[in-house]
């Protein structure tokens, strides 16, 4: 029997369309569609893929390539804490060397200092230990976790260990004595620091002699 498509042409000259042909031409139609769909979203995906590598890629080169680190807003934050701490700092050395200078200026005057009026009781002080001729108290504004002033009782001109003379070698082995009696006192016999600052290069604030004792913290060296 032959397919429907080769029957003979009916009288009248129209031809049947067979059943078998229109349903072979949808499937090659859909067949067709379909192929250019797959194709269409071939293209479409290797564009997109193209285009996110291309994304990545300069993502990837501008953070490569930028001069600022991650840490940006932090390291500006940091950075400007630190600046802060070296003009603070600045600051109070400057402070220190002008009032330095300031003292320096009268240092012979012969005025009592603020040590005679510690000594004489006018001004408080946390005394941490006392003798018939040395004092020693807490500095008011301390460098360590201890940090002890050891001064003679009587200036006797020595306002300086520049101005010490013959005479004064008694009182002096009686500051350094009372600098060990301080260290055993407050726990730093094994490990403390002696200081004593001359002239205005040293920054001496007070011209009346007097031994820094510090301690309580690993000391560097060299000192500033």
């Amino acid at each position: 029997m032959l397919p429907s498509s080769e029957l003979p042409i009916p009288t009248g000259g129209q031809r049947t369309i067979s059943p078998y042909y229109i349903e072979k031409s949808s499937f090659q139609l859909f067949s067709v569609k379909k192929k250019k769909k797959k194709e269409a979203m071939a293209a479409v995906s290797a564009f997109t893929l193209l285009r996110n590598r291309g994304i990545s890629t300069r993502a990837f080169s501008n953070v490569k390539s930028s001069p600022r680190p991650i840490s940006y807003i932090n390291y500006k934050f940091l950075l400007s804490i630190q600046s802060r701490r070296s003009l603070f700092r600045t600051t109070v050395i400057n402070d220190e060397e002008a009032s330095a200078q300031e003292a320096a200026a009268s240092a012979e005057s012969g005025a009592p200092t603020i040590f005679d009026k510690i000594i004489a009781k006018e001004i408080p002080s946390s005394i941490v230990y006392e003798d018939d001729r040395v004092l020693a108290f807490r500095d008011v504004n301390p460098q360590a976790p201890v940090h002890v002033l050891v001064v003679p009782k009587f200036r006797d001109g020595l306002t300086q260990l520049g101005k010490a003379e013959r005479r004064h070698r008694e009182i002096l082995g009686e500051l350094l004595y009372a600098a060990k009696i301080v260290a055993e006192k407050e726990g730093i016999l094994d490990g403390f620091r002696v200081v004593i600052n001359n002239g205005p290069s040293a920054c001496q604030s007070v011209y009346h002699l007097h031994l820094h004792v510090l301690g309580g913290r690993q000391m560097k060296w060299p000192p500033g």
